[in-house]
């Protein structure tokens, strides 16, 4: 949460340096990529790790590769959450003064996720685990995860419905060849702005004279 100080309620807004949308959404990122490498590791046994967050193409056309026999997943979308009435603007202060604040933004991210094994049959047992993996962890905070990363306090994971032809159009737009693959929406990021556009002073007496 943004750390506001005032001491003159007239005063121009002074704030302190807040983690941008950038630093929020990688750390949602990495996050998820470590939670889902863990499950994988338990559940097959493995000492080395099996998911990395990464392009399915370099710019040259080539497949990295730091993606061969790994489950890769791939930021393809970033949208902002406009549909929930969240947006409060009045935060209470230390000194009981209030500061109306840029509202707060939320943004939804959809991971591609993909198996990208030499062996075809990996890929599919890999795949499946995933699956399973975001039917156990439909939504992750703090109960269930305590190195949640600050600012993080809950992520949601939602399979979208994506058919073949949709499917098959977002390989070819990346300029990749199809692999086993799910998409998924994380919801929700949330990102505070951290500048006050005004502040409303506490009353600290008042006073019911009544005077003939």
């Amino acid at each position: 949460m943004p750390n506001f100080t005032s001491g003159n309620p007239n005063a121009q807004t002074t704030y302190t340096t807040e983690p941008t949308i950038f630093d929020m959404i990688n750390k949602a990122l990495q996050f998820t990529n470590d939670i889902l490498d863990q499950f994988l590791r338990n559940r097959f046994g493995l000492t080395e790790s099996k998911v990395i967050l990464n392009n399915l193409i370099e710019n040259s056309g080539a497949i990295p590769l730091a993606n061969q026999n790994k489950v890769v997943i791939s930021l393809i979308n970033i949208e902002k959450e406009t549909s929930k009435p969240f947006y409060i603007r009045n935060k209470r202060l230390e000194n009981g003064s209030y500061a109306d604040v840029n509202p707060a933004e939320r943004y939804n991210l959809d991971l591609l996720i993909s198996g990208n094994f030499d062996d075809y049959n990996e890929t599919l047992k890999f795949i499946n685990a995933v699956i399973l993996f975001f039917q156990i962890n439909v939504a992750v905070d703090a109960s269930s995860f305590s190195n949640i990363p600050a600012g993080l306090s809950k992520l949601e994971f939602e399979i979208e419905k994506i058919g073949y032809h949709q499917m098959h159009s977002l390989w070819t737009a990346m300029g990749a060849k199809y692999q086993p693959s799910v998409i998924y929406k994380l919801r929700l990021v949330t990102i505070q702005g951290n500048e006050a556009e005004g502040f409303t002073p506490m009353v600290s007496q008042s006073s019911n004279l009544i005077t003939a």
